[in-house]
């Protein structure tokens, strides 16, 4: 207990929201996690998470969804970082061959781009490392940037004052970010939910990169869970709780910071996991509800449309055209476009024009994303 309180003494004696936090201290934390608020909290989170991941792989496709799940974390995350787009524009950036000039559609492709590279990643190798890290942080802001070495990073407030000044010089943070490779890699007793909260602090506070620590840090997230065994197909949007509660998320990270507050921190992340899982199990469940519905509508009203493989299409993304469905030998290209306008008229889908192309939007799962 003595040197507990020498520790917190000494983190606390070298904390100055001015100065680089180059004394920040190593994982895994002095501080009791497990108390019993938190071990509470984790029955629940890991409850609430086991049934969204149990209705994932029960899915005759697993994956179908993951390319539209992926995009809406991804545009929530980006939201965070007040990079917004729409949907519209984010999923006819996807589909359309017309070249799209808006940043903030293209940010979010890349950062589902950096998403699907890291689960790529630790398939062929289960292990979170830095070299990892810079790959999705590469990914995410398209370019070659690795560990931040300009000296003078601030993360400041609305009103322009600095509340943070993370760890500066290659060498602090290299040796930071090694301390939090070994931690996450470890085997040890701690419940995986609470080690999540704990290295997503950690990663956030050494700050690595001069941009894009925050979508990088929640892309980790989602790594983890699966590393972990908890989500074997990650889809889920954590983003979405932290746009719901920001202040509170940035209140929580302080607090750690300045008054080695684990509890509440940790009891948020839990939150967030629970709450998260609770509403992708209900959305999922709207989602395969609208599924049935529309292959029982198309099947009996326009039987010679009708195949699983259409309805499959039609609910990969938000948009689709009559090239996926070529590809997908439905037909020629003249019976294709029949389809596509029965569709239409029909009222499964909408059609808007972009460009010289004609995409067709699955406007019903549209309002379930939006919801």
């Amino acid at each position: 207990m003595k040197n507990e309180c020498k520790d917190y003494l000494r983190s606390m004696s070298s904390f100055d929201r001015n100065k680089p936090y180059n004394e920040l201290p190593l994982l895994p934390p002095r501080q009791e996690l497990e108390t019993p608020q938190v071990l509470r909290k984790t029955i629940s989170a890991s409850r609430a998470l086991a049934h969204l991941n149990g209705a994932l792989i029960n899915l005759p496709n697993p994956h179908l969804f993951l390319d539209t799940i992926h995009f809406k974390e991804a545009k929530a995350s980006s939201e965070i970082e007040n990079i917004v787009t729409t949907n519209d524009d984010l999923y006819q950036s996807v589909v359309a061959e017309k070249k799209f000039d808006n940043p903030a559609a293209k940010e979010v492709i890349s950062y589902k781009n950096a998403l699907w590279l890291g689960l790529q990643k630790i398939d062929r190798r289960p292990f979170v490392s830095t070299n990892l890290c810079i790959e999705i942080v590469q990914t995410i802001t398209n370019n070659t940037a690795g560990i931040r070495v300009t000296p003078g990073a601030t993360l400041s407030n609305s009103q322009g004052k600095v509340i943070y000044t993370p760890p500066e010089g290659e060498t602090v943070i290299r040796d930071l970010m090694a301390n939090l490779e070994k931690f996450i890699n470890q085997n040890d007793s701690l419940d995986p939910l609470v080690k999540m909260a704990v290295m997503h602090y950690q990663f956030e506070a050494i700050h690595p990169f001069s941009d894009g620590n925050g979508r990088t840090g929640r892309i980790l997230l989602l790594l983890y869970l699966k590393l972990a065994g908890l989500l074997d197909i990650p889809a889920i949007y954590l983003s979405e709780y932290i746009i719901r509660n920001k202040n509170a998320y940035y209140k929580k990270l302080r607090r750690v910071t300045e008054d080695q507050d684990w509890e509440s921190f940790v009891i948020y992340m839990l939150d967030m996991v629970e709450h998260t899982s609770r509403d992708g199990l209900d959305r999922l469940e709207k989602i395969l509800e609208l599924m049935n519905w529309t292959s029982g509508q198309i099947k009996s009203g326009l039987p010679k449309v009708y195949s699983k493989e259409l309805i499959e299409i039609l609910f990969k993304l938000l948009y689709t055209k009559r090239k996926h469905l070529i590809e997908a030998g439905l037909g020629t290209p003249k019976t294709i476009g029949n389809y596509l306008v029965e569709l239409e008229e029909k009222g499964f889908l909408k059609s808007v024009r972009v460009g010289k192309e004609k995409l067709y939007l699955n406007y019903r799962l549209m309002e379930i994303l939006e919801s």
